[in-house]
């Protein structure tokens, strides 16, 4: 990735994402179409039993079908039907092919040295291909059974349209020859034609089909029993006759069985059993055309291909979804893990975190608090006021980086004691923080963004794990402070389960990625070891936090510092902060991937941290809409119940560890209620984030800093809230 500059500018989205954008659209458009594909072939419609529903009208139904013979010809709108001539049997086989019992059939025929007609189902033969061509080459002839066996007598045209053609393509693209035969599946003998199967049957002869109807059904799709299906079988007489058996649809052994004991009884009887093409005198099967091949194999191997991406994507979502549930156990365990050790150390009075380590005393050293400002006028003084009221000693160090809007004036006018503005031109956050750094009286150091408030003992609490000579740098616990409306309270529950969740679960796992802007404390000579603040990247604070868990130092999570910030209050404000935010941390997980293959610190950092990163801030919101998508046409082409609880359940999940993190933190759970809301807009939001960060980062281009809109909504607190939080009850410290 490309080296960044933090300048505080922005710029429009680069042609080069929008044609990354569009790459992503049609990508997401194609897999709908697949799902569609896959939804249509194998969810609309489905092979069952041919049995005719009965009390349709046949009005309109020529006297000369209802009364003709089994093969009827409607072309060019003159009605002409013909039988198999006598002591003739035309042998026919419906709604394979079927990768059990057609190959069974096919040796039935082969010992008897027998022909038949099998007319296919398109989606079952693109399935079995191999089937198909062995059924023509064994000298049999195929004819059209529709795609998904659908009833052309109840389909509307379009989908006539698309069952027949579909079905044809099926078998010129498996077989190179195409079929002139068509039998309307749940179709019996003519007496049977009602007027939607007779205009169906018109509608394909102009497409130049001759529709194939039965005069003898051997009812084996009842499964009557061997017995029953041979007499079913037995003409009487000697007129020609169009024989119904199938080779799918079900369990088709009384069919083999039965077929093998009739044929015998045919030869002995002197019937001749042939297929409808050579029974009636025509070639029903024809080599296609170069197009026709074409549009065969095309269509084929697009059904092919859809399936396999549905495939792909079951098969997928099911380790997602294990994936999910074992970060849920594994957050949610590593949490309770971590809450437990620290109040052993809180019982023990020691004022630490980890009990692993010899008791020390308190850190009572004052801290100097660097406070970066760029055009914060609107949130400083709260800022520097809550800061300076710590109730431990602090220097504090506002750094003005060029700010047009008098922010360090408002600082100077405060007059506060132990307050140190520095001007200088602007050079971006980095730059900033290390001119801070420079200027630092102390070799603890606290950094905290411009639009952040302190309650009075969150330095004293951030700073104490430092009793252990191994932390190089503390992590506080960040607080959305306007919390009211919808968009505030999604952003409240997601920054306390991020604190009380993932961030336990880094320290434990002693891999923690970031310590936030917003607050973070450190030791000097630690960043001095790192070169101080980088700006190699748009996420800062995440560069330097991996740089020093790199250099060996321990970073850790103190979850009683709070420090109150605010968050954006307008999606747009909302997308452009999480867009810098999530590049950013691609633009340094890269930079340090070569902690993948160190040991010690900065091996945990990689293995741990970003492999967490990888799969759960990145893989999987890249395949977020993909699960929206399949979502979808489960509620459209599945079973929406199952569906329906499955998104429950995991709606339901989240609720838990949600709940459990908001009980971590002492926060009412009344913000919950708008959790189901937030998995339809704002996770939809953040996946559509890493999703543009991820291609601005593949496409290497370059992007500049978002500078967030401030508010000027924050107070400086008495201890516990904000006042500007709705919740708040403490009254605010005035100046």
């Amino acid at each position: 990735m490309r080296r960044q500059t933090s300048r505080r500018n922005s710029t429009n989205t680069p042609v080069s994402v929008r044609a990354h954008w569009l790459v992503l659209t049609v990508v997401i458009l194609a897999l709908g179409v697949a799902l569609v594909v896959q939804g249509y072939m194998n969810h609309l419609a489905g092979i069952g039993d041919d049995s005719v529903a009965g009390g349709s009208s046949a009005s309109a139904v020529p006297h000369a079908v209802s009364r003709g013979g089994p093969v009827v010809d409607a072309r060019g709108g003159a009605v002409r039907t013909v039988s198999p001539p006598d002591r003739t049997l035309a042998l026919t086989f419906d709604d394979g092919p079927d990768p059990v019992w057609t190959p069974k059939i096919l040796d039935v025929l082969r010992k008897h040295h027998v022909h038949a007609t099998f007319f296919v189902v398109g989606s079952a033969a693109i399935d079995h291909p191999g089937l198909v061509r062995r059924i023509v080459a064994d000298g049999n002839e195929l004819g059209v059974h529709t795609l998904t066996h659908t009833d052309l007598g109840s389909a509307p045209a379009w989908r006539r349209q698309l069952e027949v053609q579909g079905a044809q393509s099926a078998i010129i693209g498996i077989t190179g020859q195409a079929a002139s035969l068509l039998r309307p599946p749940y179709s019996s003998e003519n007496n049977a034609v009602t007027n939607g199967t007779w205009s169906a049957m018109q509608a394909v002869a102009d497409q130049g089909y001759l529709t194939v109807l039965s005069t003898i059904d051997s009812e084996d799709w009842r499964r009557p029993g061997v017995a029953a299906i041979e007499r079913n079988l037995s003409p009487s007489g000697s007129r020609g006759q169009v024989l119904l058996m199938h080779d799918g649809g079900g369990n088709r052994a009384q069919t083999v069985a039965a077929l093998d004991s009739a044929l015998s009884q045919f030869a002995a009887k002197g019937y001749h059993v042939t297929s409808v093409g050579s029974a009636v005198g025509i070639d029903s099967m024809r080599p296609a055309t170069t197009a026709e091949k074409a549009s065969g194999t095309a269509f084929v191997w697009g059904i092919r291909l859809s399936d396999f991406i549905v495939t792909a994507i079951t098969w997928a979502l099911l380790a997602a979804g294990i994936v999910t549930l074992i970060r849920a156990l594994l957050v949610v365990g590593f949490a309770a893990r971590h809450r437990r050790a620290a109040l052993r150390t809180k019982a023990a009075g020691s004022g630490r975190r980890r009990v692993d380590v010899p008791a020390r005393e308190a850190v009572t050293e004052p801290v100097t608090v660097i406070v970066p400002a760029y055009n914060e006028s609107a949130g400083i003084e709260a800022a520097v006021r809550s800061i300076a009221a710590s109730s431990h000693p602090v220097e504090i160090i506002v750094v003005d980086d060029g700010s047009t809007d008098g922010t360090a004036d408002v600082v100077d006018a405060l007059g506060l004691h132990g307050v140190k503005v520095i001007r200088k031109e602007n050079g971006g956050k980095p730059s900033a923080l290390n001119a801070g750094l420079e200027a630092a009286s102390h070799n603890l150091v606290v950094m905290v963004d411009g639009d952040t408030v302190f309650e009075p003992g969150t330095v004293h609490s951030l700073i104490q794990p430092f009793t252990d000579p191994r932390v190089g740098a503390i992590s506080g616990n960040t607080k959305v402070a306007n919390r009211g409306g919808m968009l505030g309270a999604w952003q409240h529950i997601e920054y306390v389960v991020g604190f009380n969740l993932d961030r336990r679960l880094f320290d434990v796992a002693e891999c923690m990625p970031t310590v936030p802007g917003a607050i973070g404390a450190f030791r000097r000579d630690a960043l001095a070891g790192v070169g101080g603040v980088s700006d190699d990247t748009l996420a800062e604070d995440t560069d330097l936090t991996m740089a020093l868990c790199r250099d060996g130092w321990r970073v850790v999570y103190e979850e009683d510092a709070r420090a109150w910030t605010e968050a954006p209050a307008t999606l747009g404000a909302l997308w452009k902060q999480r867009y810098r935010w999530c590049y950013g941390t691609l633009q340094a997980m890269w930079k340090h991937r070569g902690a993948m293959v160190q040991g010690g610190q900065a091996g945990k950092l990689g293995r741990r941290g970003l492999s967490y990163l990888l799969v759960f801030q990145v893989l999987l919101p890249l395949f977020a809409p993909v699960v929206d998508v399949f979502a979808v046409y489960g509620l459209i082409f599945l079973d929406p119940v199952r569906i329906g609880a499955l998104w429950l359940a995991f709606l339901l999940v989240q609720c838990l560890m949600a709940a459990y993190a908001f009980r971590l933190d002492n926060e009412r759970l009344r913000p919950l209620w708008t959790l189901p809301l937030q998995q339809f807009v704002y996770r939809q939001l953040m996946y559509l984030v890493v999703i543009q960060s991820v291609v601005t980062a593949v496409a290497g281009v370059h992007l500049r800093w978002h500078r967030m809109e401030r508010y000027g909504s924050l107070r400086v607190p008495a201890g516990g809230q904000p006042a500007s939080n709705p919740a708040a009850t403490s009254p605010e410290i005035s100046g």
